[in-house]
């Protein structure tokens, strides 16, 4: 507990500041105020015009983004579901348009592939319709946000404890000094009191830069983007550092890209590891819905000899009312593979083929039955990618990995105001397994009990693999104080969990309690505490962070 007193000095840093007054002309400002796996929740200073199936919108400069769907909602607090599979911060701004002035809505865009993370307050602004000429004197416009987090461990296992700090800042400017000339960055810097060392001897250990870039518009035509980003269009291949450049005839893209990939241990710079390719992609809305379609075929060197060779293909469609298709497919192009007569291990003796081979396909079905119903279904088949490479060490291994695939579907329904149930099920296996994985999720949401105000959640999952079976109960309740100024929740989870090769068991009971204090409009404050309890052992965990917008 001696780390506790370096999480909570922002608890003393501002007060008697009130939130602007919300013009109702304007659009509805909203924070988001806690995030689970399954929602995110916004608070407002009231819901009233809010409706299930509303949409809430990020600022992005000037511009107003489709990212949440409401499912839920209380007077002061909407339960929401993310349209994107990215990451949404506590304490960052969400709006609301009325009906009368919100924009059409694209569909959701979701990406399987773990890529390294976008930052918050960046989702895809290319899915929007090209915007016409700026004015001769664009308005420069500064946004982003600050954050600085503690994490703290320790238990009574003699384990010594830890304390880590983490530093976030995302900080962009568009239209720097009034011209065509635009700044994002995003980027973390992580120590503990064990690790420093490390970071001494490779800075690049801590600090973690995911967008460090600029870009010129010379007109509504041509964009050119100069250092670290990840293209929304292929964000699949993760970041580029060096040059990219956009051209666009509505409703065609065309752009290409040259430059280097991050260093794999670290994530910093490494000009050795060389990548360059071209991408071509149709946008269009008709009246019924959005298309979007993006091919790219992209070459990453290490050293001067080709790493991977491959394509890659993504597409969405929203055109048939209340469903949403997205799909993507990987093909590489370039492989080692033996031959007939080879049997030795030696990665040197194996041989070059150009022969297409599936790597990834991921597809996702999500359809709208009826306002309060909707269903998804997703199916993935991967393999592991291989950089021949900067893999050639266990090359041998990797070339004898079979496909994962995998299926999900899950089902949401509120059949009344405030009340959503829900559920989870997935299937993965790999030919080898001893048997295949599988789990469910169940969970049941009432916004806001009347009386007392208070929002509660009852979750069930069951959990099978290869090497364990178990069952995870779980129960929330959280509540606003002060006109949403204050947000608290409080959760059990009790874990049983059979360990299948051994027989031994494991029985944990687990508490969250969680704060959140938006000390004024643009500053806030999270406290959290996870304790696990087992028979003879206790872990602990702390998390604080203090949050600026900007």
């Amino acid at each position: 507990m001696k780390y506790l007193p370096n999480l909570i000095p922002a608890l003393f840093l501002v007060f008697g500041l009130t939130a602007e007054a919300q013009n109702p002309a304007e659009p509805i400002e909203g924070t988001v105020s806690y995030v689970t796996s399954q929602n995110v929740y916004v608070k407002f200073e009231s819901t009233e015009s809010i409706k299930p199936g509303d949409t809430l919108y990020l600022k992005i400069g000037e511009k107003l983004v489709p990212a949440l769907e409401v499912t839920n909602l209380s007077s002061i607090s909407c339960v929401c579901k993310l349209f994107a599979n990215q990451q949404i911060a506590v304490s960052t701004p969400i709006f609301y348009l009325p009906k009368m002035t919100a924009p059409p809505i694209p569909p959701p865009v979701l990406f399987d592939e773990p890529v390294q993370p976008l930052q918050p307050l960046q989702p895809d602004t290319l899915d929007q319709p090209v915007q016409p000429d700026q004015p001769d004197k664009p308005v420069q416009d500064l946004y982003g946000f600050a954050s600085i987090a503690a994490f703290s461990d320790f238990s009574n296992t003699g384990a010594p404890s830890s304390l880590k700090m983490k530093y976030t800042l995302s900080l962009n400017m568009k239209n720097v000094g009034r011209s065509r000339l635009s700044w994002e960055s995003y980027m973390t810097f992580a120590h503990s009191d064990q690790n420093w060392s490390d970071i001494q001897n490779n800075l690049f250990n801590g600090l973690k830069i995911y967008n460090l870039s600029v870009n010129y518009e010379f007109n509504k035509h041509f964009t050119l983007f100069l250092g670290r980003k990840i293209n929304p269009r292929i964000s699949n291949m993760g970041a580029v550092d060096g040059l990219q450049f956009e051209m666009r005839f509505k409703p065609i893209t065309i752009g290409i890209l040259g430059g280097s990939r991050p260093d794999y241990s670290n994530y910093g710079f490494d000009f050795s590891l060389l990548q360059f390719g071209a991408y071509v992609a149709h946008d269009q809305q008709t009246k019924n819905g959005f298309l979007q379609t993006t091919l790219a075929f992209v070459q990453q060197m290490n050293g001067g000899n080709v790493d991977r060779r491959f394509a890659y293909l993504q597409h969405t469609n929203s055109v048939v009312k209340n469903l949403t298709f997205f799909g993507s497919v990987e093909v590489d192009f370039y492989q080692l593979v033996r031959s007939a007569t080879d049997t030795t291990s030696n990665p040197d003796s194996l041989i070059k083929e150009n022969s297409p081979k599936l790597s990834n396909l991921y597809l996702s079905l999500r359809y709208r039955i009826l306002k309060r119903l909707s269903i998804a279904f997703s199916f993935n088949a991967r393999k592991n990618v291989i950089y021949y490479e900067t893999y050639k060490t266990f090359l041998e291994k990797l070339l004898d990995s079979e496909t994962l695939q995998g299926y999900q579907l899950q089902i949401n329904y509120s059949p009344v105001k405030r009340l959503s149930i829900g559920a989870t099920g997935a299937y993965r296996f790999m030919p080898q397994d001893p048997r295949p994985t599988k789990n469910l999720y169940a969970y049941v949401t009432y916004s806001q009990i009347p009386g007392v105000n208070l929002g509660a959640t009852g979750s069930f999952i069951i959990l099978e693999s290869s090497y364990l079976s178990g069952k995870i109960y779980g129960i929330g309740i959280s509540k606003d104080f002060f006109s949403g100024k204050f947000y608290t929740g409080l959760t059990y989870r009790f874990v049983d969990y059979t360990y299948l090769n051994s027989g031994e068991t494991l029985a944990q009971n687990v508490a969250e309690v969680s704060m959140t204090w938006r000390i004024i409009r643009k500053l806030a404050f999270t406290l959290y505490y996870e304790g696990t309890f087992e028979k003879v052992n206790q872990f602990n965990r702390i998390y604080g962070q203090l949050n600026f917008r900007f």
